[in-house]
């Protein structure tokens, strides 16, 4: 993997320039694009940057975080609060993000998204309103674990931290979910799946991938 130094208003250009070659491409309705990254990796960021960029061009944008598709608490706790494995394989709901999210946007779909369904810190549901997509939209979720999931992305990003970066910039109180990370680039090899990959080291100097 060769990797080159970017600015984030560079790399938003780019993401935006390919993303529209790709609805232009696309035989689909809606395009979907996955922005994957540790929380400590800021994946917000960068997907509502990119969502701000494609609104300019014309597109209609939904981000959706999968932090609003957690479980409910007895499910994420069961095996006590600081399971890795549960935080891997049980945390998000994918049913859900399946059915209300990604569902709608598949062809002959209804195009309207739930963009939440649970609220971690009240622990009940959200009861936000369904957000129409018009066919042309784009979809953009943003949140940890993404890939290796078969979720139907068009277009994915893998923000990219070193094992020693993962855990200087992660919570200390979160420092128990690194164990899955591990478990995630072994099993799923983010950096391999993702259409793109930017190193987040320095959020101030981010580099990404570059073809050849």
């Amino acid at each position: 993997m060769r990797l080159e130094a970017i600015t984030w208003e560079r790399l938003t250009e780019a993401l935006t320039e390919r993303a529209m070659d790709l609805k232009a491409a696309d035989a689909g309705p809606w395009l979907r694009i996955g922005i994957d990254g540790a929380p400590a990796a800021r994946p917000a960021e960068p997907a509502e940057r990119l969502a701000e960029s494609l609104r300019v061009r014309g597109r209609s944008v939904l981000t959706v975080s999968t932090e609003g598709f957690l479980r409910p608490a007895s499910l994420r706790y069961e095996y006590g609060r600081e399971d890795p494995d549960t935080y891997y394989d049980g945390w998000f709901d994918t049913g859900a993000l399946w059915r209300e999210v990604f569902g709608p946007l598949e062809r002959g779909g209804t195009g309207r998204v739930l963009p939440d369904l649970w609220d971690p810190v009240t622990d009940r549901a959200t009861r936000t309103p369904y957000r129409s997509l018009p066919e042309g939209g784009v979809l953009i979720v943003h949140g940890p674990l993404l890939l290796g999931r078969w979720f139907p992305f068009d277009l994915t990003v893998h923000l990219r931290l070193s094992a020693a970066a993962l855990r200087r910039r992660t919570d200390e109180s979160a420092r128990w979910t690194l164990t899955a990370f591990e478990r995630y680039e072994t099993e799923v090899r983010p950096a391999d799946a993702a259409d793109v990959v930017v190193r987040v080291d320095d959020p101030r100097h981010p580099a990404w991938t570059v073809e050849g």
